[in-house]
């Protein structure tokens, strides 16, 4: 199973956009896929139509007891071959609560290790912020993506985010490899060029030589809760979210050559 994270230290950059179109891409592919909503405002939780609320069990439950077998909280949502591991507005607490006990930091990572025969894919919705959730996505994935927004105030969530890569990769000894991608470019204003032109000076070998564009089927895709891929095939945000999961399974399989060699 392979497991990526999505991730920024800013909110509304399209973590959650990019993780429910990539998972249904993958899902329409074929790939048995489980996402998990570790943002406790659950916006990914939401989009599938589970209220985070009401919701009894939770990816929080996993948290409480790390015995249990995080199997029984997985929900089927209703599309084939897409599963979702749900959040409640609980998460927030989790750090005052939970985060000074011994192993909390690899909580996920043992979770996806007992799941990891019934899925080809995890993907993880972080929350926009340094803490037990994000440590937990950084020890369990293999590879990060980072969704920046092409307008300037973005660029700081991403150098912050960097930042926090960089120590965590310190105390893993391994490094994580990561991809950076421009989303909501708008062609129209000069501010979305300029801070892709931005972006390809300082961080050009780890950004993806693309860009994901605004699109208002994204907003009409959230509304009815389906993945775009699902509902308008043809739409231009999921030729580029096609794109994207091209360069990433690409990039995937170059890494496993590498190892060979």
């Amino acid at each position: 199973m392979k497991v990526w994270a999505v991730a920024n230290q800013k909110g509304g950059v399209g973590k959650t956009t990019t993780a429910v179109n990539l998972a249904g891409l993958l899902a329409q592919r074929g790939q048995r896929v489980l996402l998990l909503d570790i943002d406790p405002h659950g916006s990914l939780t939401s989009y599938f139509r589970f209220n985070p609320d009401e919701l009894e069990n939770s990816i929080f439950t996993l948290f409480q007891n790390q015995a249990l077998n995080p199997a029984g909280l997985v929900r089927p949502t209703r599309f084939e071959n897409l599963h979702l591991l749900p959040a409640t507005m609980a998460l927030a607490t989790l750090d005052r609560q939970l985060g000074a006990q011994s192993g909390m930091g690899l909580v996920l990572s043992r979770a996806l290790k007992r799941l990891e025969q019934r899925y080809d894919y995890a993907l993880i919705d972080c929350p926009p912020m340094l803490g037990v959730l994000m440590v937990n996505a950084m020890a369990a994935c293999d590879h990060l993506l980072i969704p920046v927004q092409t307008e300037f105030l973005a660029l700081k969530g991403l150098e912050r985010m960097l930042k926090t890569l960089n120590m965590i990769t310190r105390s893993r000894s391994v490094r994580l490899p990561y991809t950076i991608v421009p989303t909501m470019f708008d062609r129209r204003t000069r501010a979305s060029f300029d801070t892709l032109r931005l972006l390809r000076a300082r961080y050009r070998d780890e950004l993806w030589h693309a860009v994901i564009p605004v699109d208002t089927r994204f907003r009409e895709a959230s509304r009815l809760g389906v993945p775009l891929p699902l509902l308008a095939p043809q739409a231009r945000g999921v030729a580029a979210y096609t794109q994207l999961l091209d360069t990433l399974i690409s990039h995937h399989a170059g890494e496993q050559q590498a190892a060979v060699l």
